[in-house]
């Protein structure tokens, strides 16, 4: 039996903007080569899972060309809000747009850019550069993220490239790498941040057109004089998809710039991270968020921030009246969505409004109260009640039989599991889940770092591919996401 070769469906989208948008630049040489990491599932949705390893180096570490795409990377223009100050000073420092190519299986357009690919007009005064702990880190973010059903980018590739960098947040000289990452846009807040900043507005007309009829096609037909309230609308209701799946993975993203806020409303870009041990709202994740602007529970604040800063861009192109109203849509639907994230999460169908939100509210009660392990509640409680002698195993078995849990097992009774809860899956027969939590990131990053062993890095990423496999049926699905074609 043969296997028919997938043909890639490149593009060269991006470029249709303009060069206002992008500056062609040269990767950087690297002096090693070194495949960390190759990520075949996500490889098969652009049809490039045939590549043997010479040709993904060839690719993805010396970044020859992908036949049909750029000739040349593009180092993307922005600006952006960086702690809620204005930056006119960013853009692609260290990484590019290396290709785009269609998914095969639905045909939305997908970015293929890189983070540590070398040196930009806009790398000020960065080496370009990306610590090979850092693209490890965003491995795993990604990884879990998306077994979790959170919508993220995806880590393609990481290659260790033979350098020796120096850093002040950690051991120096510390070893090199270049990630690539697929994702369906790069487009930023940002990106409208700066041509707003230059009063742009024949380039932002031009932007908004391109980013409806690229990403949300069937959102406003050319000419709608409303495609500017009706795009805002949509970017909030994705953002807020996106918050709301943080808040139920517990996950804090660390830096939730306006650059890091992209219009498909993906997570991406993944530095500081960390997932939340219990249940926290003050817990954050960078080091230098001295003042928890953006800690776990404050997030949604930060994406409510960040689409002010957008609907403030869309002011030339649309009514005043009509961005307030899609603007003030971000909070109904983050509101929904984490209700919805708590019932995907646990395999339960709704109930309607009005239970799902008092179930929601008595889930974060109970956690406040209790204050066990985040990951181990939604693990243990996967399938409402019907999971109710499973949860007795539980190494926090003893914190459901307190009182201070009864207020949720009654709200939980009525719940009926979905047809996609999936507990005969061995994952549900563990008495822990698996988490990543920043002493379980040190402990993967250990060995490589001091023996070049990279044995637990490759076993836990195949626990995380189990977790994935568990909630398979909780994905989200194109439609769920916003589709286009």
């Amino acid at each position: 039996m043969t296997t028919e070769r997938v043909t890639p469906r490149p593009s060269t989208s991006h470029l249709a903007l303009g060069e206002v948008f992008f500056d062609p630049v040269k990767p950087a040489q690297f002096p090693e080569h070194i495949l960390r990491y190759r990520n075949q599932r996500a490889a098969a949705q652009i049809g490039l899972d045939g590549l043997n390893d010479a040709q993904w180096i060839e690719h993805f570490g010396k970044f020859v060309p992908i036949p049909g795409s750029f000739e040349t990377p593009l180092a993307l223009r922005y600006h952006g809000h960086q702690f809620q100050s204005y930056n006119p000073d960013l853009g692609d420092g260290r990484g590019f747009l290396f290709a785009q190519l269609h998914d095969l299986a639905d045909g939305r357009l997908l970015d293929l850019a890189t983070k540590g690919s070398g040196r930009t007009p806009w790398s000020r005064m960065g080496d370009g550069r990306l610590t090979l702990k850092g693209g490890v880190r965003e491995v795993l973010a990604t990884a879990m993220l998306e077994a979790l059903g959170v919508d993220t980018s995806k880590s393609l590739s990481l290659v260790e490239t033979g350098e020796e960098l120096e850093r002040h947040d950690e051991p120096s000289p510390t070893r090199a790498s270049v990630l690539v990452r697929l994702s369906h846009s790069h487009i930023r807040i940002g990106t409208f941040q700066r041509l707003s900043f230059f009063k742009d507005t024949e380039s932002l007309g031009r932007l908004l057109d391109y980013s409806l009829a690229t990403y949300m096609p069937e959102l406003a037909p050319p000419g709608d004089n409303t495609r500017a309230e009706k795009f805002l609308a949509e970017v909030a209701r994705r953002v807020a998809v996106t918050g709301a799946d943080w808040i139920a993975a517990g996950f804090v993203h660390g830096v939730l710039n306006s650059d890091n806020i992209n219009i498909t409303g993906e997570s991406f870009d993944y530095g500081p991270w960390r997932f939340a041990p219990t249940y926290d709202p003050a817990f954050t994740a960078a080091y230098f968020d001295e003042h928890g602007l953006y800690a776990f529970g404050r997030q949604p604040d930060a994406l409510a921030w960040n689409l002010t800063r957008l609907a403030e861009c869309l002011l030339p192109l649309g009514a005043h009246d009509g961005l307030e109203a899609a603007l003030n849509g971000f909070w109904p639907a983050f509101q929904h969505a984490v209700w919805n994230a708590a019932l995907r999460r646990l395999g339960l169908a709704s109930r309607g409004d009005e239970a799902d939100a008092a179930l929601t509210l008595a889930i974060f009660a109970f956690l406040h109260h209790s204050q066990i392990g985040y990951e181990q509640f939604w693990f243990d409680w996967r399938g409402g009640v019907q999971s109710m002698e499973r949860a007795t195993r539980s190494p926090v078995a003893s914190a459901y039989a307190g009182e201070a849990f009864a207020p949720l097992r009654a709200a939980l009774e009525p719940y009926e599991p979905t047809a996609s809860v999936n507990l005969h899956h061995p994952y549900f027969a563990r008495t822990l889940p698996r988490t990543m939590l920043i002493d379980e990131m040190e402990a993967l990053w250990a060995p490589i770092a001091e023996a070049d062993d990279w044995s637990a890095f490759n076993a836990v990423l195949g626990e995380i591919d189990q977790v994935r496999e568990a909630y398979a049926g909780d994905m989200k699905s194109a439609s769920r996401s916003g589709s286009s074609s």
